[in-house]
């Protein structure tokens, strides 16, 4: 029997680090997970959650992805879990260039550090991320994960936008994101028994894809994770005019847009309340724009649902994953709703329950709830990359 290799899966948003250790040998185990939470703030936290024990709340100062990483390394050994052999990064974009996972060296480094106008809200923090690493555990190898990989081989028809050619050529083409979710929930389900999907990603961050044989074929994101549906606090896909008449009018600069689009539109631009879609929910039926800001983010994952059957030329399978579209019964049905005439017909109490399966016996369309492991993809790629470079010529 081979030793285990035991991966740490690194995750970094705009505010937290994520992380789950793995052991992978003849069966895939999760060790530990956790997230170093709200850092550089003075109430940022580590919590933990180890497969002996029951979750662990810790109180610090994190001021930096240096402090986090090693809080981190520190929590897993503290707990006695084993010591990571290797970790893998998610990492939002690649450019044009860089797609397959690859182990981290200094000339990717140069790299990545070309490609934050790419990305300028989150390779900063994720490149950060993987010198921190490096800084506190030289020794260690360490792969990332682009999430723009699943869509990369989508038809050029869907990669281009309507602009000049020449704009292509600089790298300006549709990426798409939640690559490592989409792939997770096709090695889940297979792509046979997918067939023709539209899987919904709803989180935080929200897209759809449209998949076939269980490859990706069109998907909402664009060029950034700001574009295609309505999010908790991104705008989604905007008229390029809004943004111009914005700046014409002296109203926005350039920062103030950035801002706007990314943190205060979406579900929390049009309710003013929250960015959380649990809580817009409860408040729905005494506060009609928190009604309102429901009713617009269902009807944007409808539209685009109807969008993608006519790309996929009809409908299989529906998959909702993240965590709207995993917890989120009273969104499912209304997104759902109207949607019969693409066979899609779910049962109630199936839906109410959260089942793995919450379409009606007679619909022709399934519809699955599935929670996605971007982690645990994570984790399998950064072990096949450096069994490729083990591996004898």
């Amino acid at each position: 029997m081979l030793a285990p290799l035991y991966v740490l899966s690194l995750n970094i948003g705009s505010s937290s680090l994520k992380f789950a250790l793995y052991a992978l040998d003849e069966v895939e185990s999760r060790l530990a997970t956790g997230a170093v939470e709200s850092v550089g703030s003075a109430d940022s936290r580590l919590w933990i959650a180890h497969a002996a024990h029951h979750r662990r709340d810790v109180p610090g100062k994190f001021p930096d992805a240096h402090a986090a990483v090693r809080a981190i390394f520190q929590m897993l050994d503290a707990h006695g879990c084993p010591a990571p052999m290797a970790v893998g990064h998610r990492l939002v974009h690649g450019g044009p260039d860089h797609f397959a996972p690859e182990q981290v060296d200094a000339e990717l480094i140069e790299t990545l550090r070309s490609l934050i106008p790419f990305a300028p809200l989150h390779l900063p923090a994720e490149v950060d991320c993987i010198d921190a690493v490096a800084a506190h555990f030289p020794g260690l190898p360490q792969v990332v994960c682009f999430d723009t990989a699943f869509h990369r081989h989508m038809p050029e028809i869907a990669q281009r936008f309507p602009l000049p050619r020449a704009l292509w050529d600089d790298g300006i083409h549709r990426y798409g994101f939640h690559g490592l979710s989409y792939e997770y929930i096709v090695d889940c389900v297979g792509a046979t028994a997918l067939g023709r999907a539209v899987i919904a990603h709803l989180g935080n961050g929200a897209s759809l894809a449209a998949v076939r044989d269980g490859q990706s074929v069109d998907t909402t994101m664009g060029f950034t994770p700001t574009g295609g549906l309505m999010m908790s606090t991104r705008s989604g896909d905007l008229d390029p005019g809004v943004l111009l008449y914005l700046l014409a009018t002296g109203r926005y600069d350039d920062d103030a847009l950035v801002h706007i689009v990314n943190h205060e539109s979406g579900l929390l631009g049009v309710s003013g309340i929250s960015a959380d879609m649990q809580t817009l929910l409860a408040q729905c039926s005494r506060e009609p724009r928190a009604a309102q800001a429901v009713a617009m983010f269902c009807y944007h994952v409808r539209k685009h649902v109807g969008a993608f059957a006519a790309v996929l030329d009809g409908l299989d399978t529906v998959v909702f994953t993240g965590g709207i579209g995993e917890r989120a019964a009273a969104v499912r049905w209304e997104v759902c709703s109207g949607l019969a005439h693409l066979g899609i017909r779910l049962d109630p109490q199936r839906n109410a329950d959260d089942n793995a399966v919450i379409s009606a016996p007679d619909s022709s369309c399934t519809v699955r709830v599935i929670p996605t492991d971007e982690d645990l993809m994570i984790a399998r790629h950064t072990r096949r990359v450096l069994a490729s470079l083990r591996a004898p010529d």
